[in-house]
């Protein structure tokens, strides 16, 4: 049986949909422009959907998931119409918004990520979002389906099931958050089978000096902690509670001094290169769910500084990145369990779009919590999906200028 087209709504208006001058507005035109003319992926004669404009619609599939191709197409390129002085933008079909993603790759947009995915909170209108100066920032991964194809299998493989394996691909992503506004900063997909570090390690690149890193009990290893450290950024991970830590010293706020050395090593080079750490140790009572002990490890060696209480209480705000993780799947996607589409080379840049349209929501929302002073959690991130998807300006989707580039955005 043939399936109907999906489409973005019976008597919708154009009010109700996405231009792009919102996405332009986090993503400006001149980057992609440049992003673009890097890769040798920009549009170089006349066309009635250039590579730019795919580069936003790419981020728009995110925020219409329910929709056809060609529908969210519509509503993105509305400014398009100006090429020919029309009403309404030259319609395309699936086939050419297939090819122009072909063209344009994956590359484009994870570099739009790096570039473009910048911390949003400042100390003054959000204290909330540092800790002694230090910028709160948490990474982890998640999966997510692909669809069914043979080349998604091979490129990124299955899970394990009782009867074989799972009934989609499966991909696996590690992000970089900030934990008070959500923006995502950095962002690595992989294979399913791939160790959690390899696909987080990417994103050590996105780690600075002014910043306070917490993760999970994944991320403890020597080699991780070394790794991580080198980047300049304060650390504070929880470790398993059955690691053997050596008491060095106690420190008077109950936290203690001990030290971590790499495995596979003769004693003597054990100790040359073993890093000083300092545990916090602590539990949860009154919760049913809690685990018996807890236990972390951090970079901040002064328990003045940095009391154990303190830091106990700050871990937990490393839960902000599965808010982040469920934003992405349930809100911005609308609980649709597999991503479009059916290529390695495009799931990568659905990947890189879905991102990039998740950070313009969390642009969006912080620029409300700023005007009114407002803890961002006080902001509901579904009301803004909502926001972003209605009212644009027709004549903000692509002002008819040439861009800064010398291939003008609108033939």
């Amino acid at each position: 049986m043939a399936r109907t087209k999906a489409v973005l709504g019976a008597g919708a208006r154009l009010s109700d949909f996405l231009a792009a001058s919102l996405l332009a507005r986090v993503v400006p035109a001149e980057v992609v422009h440049e992003v673009l003319e890097q890769y040798g992926r920009n549009s170089q004669r006349i066309r009635s959907f250039p590579a730019v404009a795919g580069v936003y619609y790419c981020m728009a599939l995110s925020l219409y998931p329910e929709a056809a191709y060609e529908e969210v197409f519509s509503v993105v390129s509305q400014g398009l119409a100006w090429a020919d002085g029309a009403a309404e933008p030259a319609r395309v079909g699936k086939a050419s918004i297939s090819a122009l993603r072909t063209r344009i790759g994956h590359e484009p947009l994870r570099d739009l990520v790096q570039r473009c995915c910048v911390p949003l909170a400042n100390v003054r209108t959000h204290p909330e979002a540092f800790y002694g100066g230090l910028r709160l920032v948490a990474m982890d991964g998640s999966n997510f389906e692909l669809p069914d194809e043979a080349d998604n299998a091979t490129a990124f493989g299955y899970p394990g099931s009782r009867t074989g394996h799972a009934g989609y691909p499966q991909a696996q992503c590690a992000v970089l958050v900030e934990c008070a506004t959500h923006a995502i900063l950095g962002a690595n997909l992989g294979p399913y089978r791939v160790g959690e570090w390899e696909i987080c390690q990417p994103l050590l690149s996105r780690l600075t000096p002014d910043m306070l890193c917490l993760a999970d009990r994944g991320f403890n290893g020597f080699e991780h902690w070394r790794q991580a450290s080198a980047t300049g950024a304060q650390l504070l991970w929880r470790c398993a509670v059955n690691r053997q830590l050596p008491v060095q010293r106690l420190l008077g706020d109950g936290s203690y001094l001990s030290a971590i050395t790499p495995s596979g090593v003769g004693r003597a080079q054990a100790a040359e290169q073993a890093v000083t750490v300092r545990v916090i140790e602590y539990t949860l009572p009154g919760l049913e769910d809690a685990q018996p002990r807890y236990r972390l490890l951090t970079t901040l060696l002064d328990p003045q500084a940095a009391p154990a209480m303190e830091l106990a209480a700050l871990y937990h705000q490393r839960w902000e990145v599965e808010s982040v993780f469920d934003e992405l799947k349930t809100h911005l996607r609308q609980g649709r369990r597999v991503l479009r589409s059916k290529t390695p080379e495009l799931v990568r840049q659905e990947f890189y779009g879905w991102v990039l349209a998740h950070y313009a929501v969390r642009w969006l929302l912080h620029q409300g919590a700023t005007e009114h002073r407002l803890a961002h959690a006080q902001l509901s991130f579904k009301g803004h999906v909502e926001l972003l998807r209605r009212t644009q300006p027709r004549s903000g989707a692509f002002p008819p200028r040439a861009a800064p580039t010398p291939v003008p955005l609108v033939p």
